[in-house]
């Protein structure tokens, strides 16, 4: 079975930046996209960014120009690096990742657990 677990989420000041990552665990052979997606409170989750196994990267309007998102291959490993942090960003920020291949299955998409990010206004 394979997981998403995510970590560095945590309550920053507008203008501050903040580093979130996810790790797929499980014995992987390979990953498709994976991305960064956020719900805020009352709001529907949307997209913030995509990175296919090869680097290619999407972007929200919203976070574009602030965001970043990063892989690491090797390491099944998938960063959000974000500046300029401002309170529309509070969000539970949540890993995704499609097209896993392990040493037993294949999965369609994964989702994380969600970490949550709060900027006060």
């Amino acid at each position: 079975q394979v997981q998403l677990v995510e970590s560095g989420g945590g309550l920053v000041q507008a203008g501050d930046s903040l580093e979130v990552s996810c790790v797929a665990s499980g014995i992987i052979f390979s990953i498709g996209v994976m991305g960064w997606y956020r719900q805020a409170p009352g709001k529907q989750r949307e997209l913030v960014a995509t990175i296919t196994s090869s680097g290619s990267t999407e972007y929200a309007d919203a976070v574009k120009g602030r965001f970043t998102i990063v892989r690491e291959n090797a390491k099944n490993t998938v960063y959000l690096q974000m500046s300029n942090l401002k309170p529309e960003d509070t969000a539970v920020y949540y890993c995704n990742a499609d097209s896993i291949i392990t040493s037993r299955d294949r999965y369609r998409e994964v989702w994380g657990q969600g970490t949550l990010v709060t900027v006060p206004s």
